[in-house]
């Protein structure tokens, strides 16, 4: 008998047991939130007809990475992964084989998840439908190409450990800081890099370059940074991808459209009010006006090409046509991202918020000496200040296209 009830109890106490390890309906909402807020649909998918099975290309200035796939496929994706080896991955950076993921996959910034979020991602991935598909290896510089050699990176350069509250700040700068510093990890491609890759940590948040593009400053930087935006602009743009200010574009437009525009009301308001209490790190450069044969040319240049839709004093038409007066990503130090959108052309992103579109042609047909000398008129007209643009800055974009 006394067997018998042993029995009986371990079955009843395995029953429910596993009846409480299912995910709540709630927890599984937390973790579709949190995967939105950290925008891995657009690095997990290169397919669209097979979302988060991952093998998209990412490249870095080591060379390419596939992301792997986040399906609870049995064979390839995480079907058949313990919660610990999920929580080891995204708090650690460690893959299921015991070696280093490289930090193309931000670890740097999940590991600040408190670990119930973590299991809140991992349950909403595993609701997807499972996709069969294995992504290439890494294709990096050697040695990187060893993933021993990460051992090291992460002991000079990362350091694992939940994001802190500040108890003198209200819940809602907290919930914006652990999203831009976690799950949204907004540093990223926002704070600028050193040669390994790892971020400058006395330039938080203070510009990188990514693929060609320049993620400009998100501190209270006079002219570069978010100094003259209001928190309502800030989440405008996130919510829209454009507002009075500004247009998304590149990188980040696709950051708007897969991420922050489906992302909750209270989410992206505590987003802003976090950024808007950055103050200015680094100063801005002090900036000598351009020779005044640069700013004719340029000037001539504008008022042929650009004048129609941006209007003589460059006010454009808000929300259709970006200002460029008091532009803060024109302005950027590096002008990277004008010169992409020059050479390629421009297409507003739509979202639910701002269905209309529109577009700004390419001008790569232009020499690169007249792409620099408008470039630089732009960004030293209208009260603006930036360093000169050079022919040479500009071959090296069409090169990298």
């Amino acid at each position: 008998m006394r067997a018998i009830l042993a029995i009986l109890f371990l079955c009843t106490a395995f029953a429910s047991g596993k009846a409480r390890a299912e995910p709540s309906a709630e927890t599984i909402a937390r973790g579709k939130a949190l995967a939105i807020a950290g925008d891995c649909a657009s690095c997990h998918t290169a397919d669209p007809a097979k979302p988060f099975a991952g093998g998209k290309r990412i490249d870095t200035p080591f060379g390419g990475i596939y992301s792997p796939n986040l399906t609870p496929d049995r064979d390839t994706g995480i079907g058949t992964w313990s919660d610990a080896e999920f929580y080891r991955a995204l708090h650690y950076g460690i893959r299921r084989d015991g070696s280093r993921y490289y930090p193309a996959f931000p670890y740097p910034s999940f590991t600040k998840l408190i670990r119930d979020d973590v299991l809140a991602i991992r349950a909403y991935l595993a609701t997807l439908e499972p996709l069969r598909n294995r992504p290439p290896p890494p294709e990096l510089l050697w040695p990187l190409n060893y993933r021993v050699f990460m051992r090291g990176w992460d002991w000079l350069f990362f350091q694992p450990g939940i994001f802190q509250p500040d108890q003198q700040k209200a819940g809602q700068w907290n919930r914006g800081g652990y999203l831009v510093e976690g799950a949204a990890h907004c540093g990223a491609c926002h704070t600028p890099k050193n040669i390994l890759g790892a971020d400058k940590r006395d330039r938080m948040y203070g510009g990188g370059l990514v693929q060609g593009w320049f993620a400009p400053r998100l501190d209270g930087a006079e002219r570069s940074g978010l100094k003259s935006w209001s928190a309502d602009d800030i989440v405008e743009y996130l919510q829209s991808g454009r507002n009075a200010r500004s247009h998304a574009d590149g990188l980040m437009a696709e950051v708007v459209v897969n991420s922050t525009a489906k992302m909750s009301d209270e989410d992206v308001r505590a987003i802003a009010v976090y950024l808007k209490d950055l103050p200015a790190g680094a100063p801005e450069p002090a900036v000598t006006p351009p020779a005044q044969d640069v700013i004719t040319t340029g000037a001539g240049l504008y008022a042929h090409a650009c004048i129609a839709c941006h209007e003589a004093d460059g006010t454009g038409a808000p929300r259709i046509y970006p200002p460029l007066p008091g532009n803060a990503n024109l302005q950027s130090v590096d002008p990277s991202s004008t010169l992409r959108i020059l050479l390629d052309g421009a297409q507003t992103v739509t979202t639910p918020r701002a269905p209309n579109t529109g577009s700004m042609p390419s001008y790569a047909k232009l020499s690169d000496q007249e792409i620099a000398d408008v470039a630089t008129y732009i960004r030293n007209s209208w009260g603006n200040a930036a360093p000169p643009v050079t022919a040479d800055q500009v071959k090296k974009a069409r090169r990298e296209k």
